[in-house]
């Protein structure tokens, strides 16, 4: 008894309660929009990385917020983290589906990771629902001439182009489809419409330079060295065949500069090209 009588008049031991505070749903959303606009000045500033860890903890904070997990897929993107945008694409679309841009982004990032034939029906998808997007007819003509589609490649660049008439990266787009499709006096055109619009691409002068290499007039010839020199100069990648390819150029193209690149003229502007190319490929230090 008396032992029993001890433990049932001492004093209960204080307890332990582990407490969390859990705030309401309102201060958590008013919490990650906060953090959302971090990392939207963030992305501005170029420190993707961090502005992704920030874009992580808006997902958390608000999940059913479509606006996070865009800003998550764009700091992932910018991240050179594909997988992970597409992941956070993917959740987009679920919550969104008619949200044109989400299948739009999902078509880009399937063609940056050069595989157009995922990138074809998304972006078909996304301007069903967004027909007027230019940019979105620029990345559907590039993954037609990835698929060996240039017909279709050709008219995609030209409602590109309808659509926002200043559009120099989808008139000289049509100029490569056309090129190779023999068509060269329009090609030509369209390359000095796109120099008309912005003077010094490298890539159009070069294109330019190539396709009137051959000409038998002197002054046409003499126009071709210059603009290749200069092209060159603006842009050393250019001088590497692979880095062409890369730019969707095709291989009639690529012969005639391979040809115009071997003239002893632009030996020099070859060289100081070839020393100064910084190709995204390490392994593309080939001769032009």
């Amino acid at each position: 008894m008396g032992a029993s009588g001890q433990l049932l008049l001492a004093p209960p031991a204080q307890a332990l309660v582990p407490y969390v505070y859990l705030p309401p749903a309102k201060d958590l959303e008013g919490a990650g929009l906060g953090i959302a606009q971090a990392a939207t000045r963030l992305l501005r500033l170029g420190q993707a990385e961090d502005a992704a860890r920030l874009a992580e903890l808006t997902v958390r904070l608000i999940p059913n917020d479509v606006r996070g997990w865009i800003l998550l897929a764009e700091a992932e993107v910018r991240s050179e983290n594909p997988g992970k945008a597409l992941i956070a694409l993917s959740r987009a679309k679920q919550l969104e589906p008619g949200n044109a841009g989400i299948w739009l982004a999902e078509g880009s990032l399937a063609l940056r990771n050069s595989k157009p034939s995922q990138a074809l029906p998304l972006l078909r998808k996304g301007l069903e629902l967004d027909p007027r997007n230019s940019g979105a007819y620029f990345d559907l003509g590039n993954a037609q001439i990835l698929l060996n589609d240039p017909a279709q490649a050709l008219t995609s660049f030209e409602r590109a182009a309808k659509l926002r008439p200043n559009f120099w990266e989808a008139i000289n787009n049509q100029g490569l489809v056309l090129f190779e499709m023999g068509r060269n006096d329009e090609a030509l055109r369209r390359w000095r419409q796109v120099l008309k619009i912005k003077p010094d691409v490298a890539e159009t002068s070069l294109a330019i330079a190539a396709s009137q290499h051959a000409s038998t007039d002197k002054a046409v010839r003499n126009e071709a060295l210059r603009l290749a020199q200069k092209a060159l100069a603006d842009d050393p990648n250019y001088v590497l065949d692979s880095f062409r390819k890369e730019q969707l150029w095709g291989e009639r193209l690529r012969a005639a500069t391979r040809s115009l690149l071997a003239e002893p003229e632009l030996k020099p502007s070859v060289d100081r090209a070839t020393a100064n190319a910084s190709p995204s490929n390490p392994k593309a230090a080939e001769a032009p």
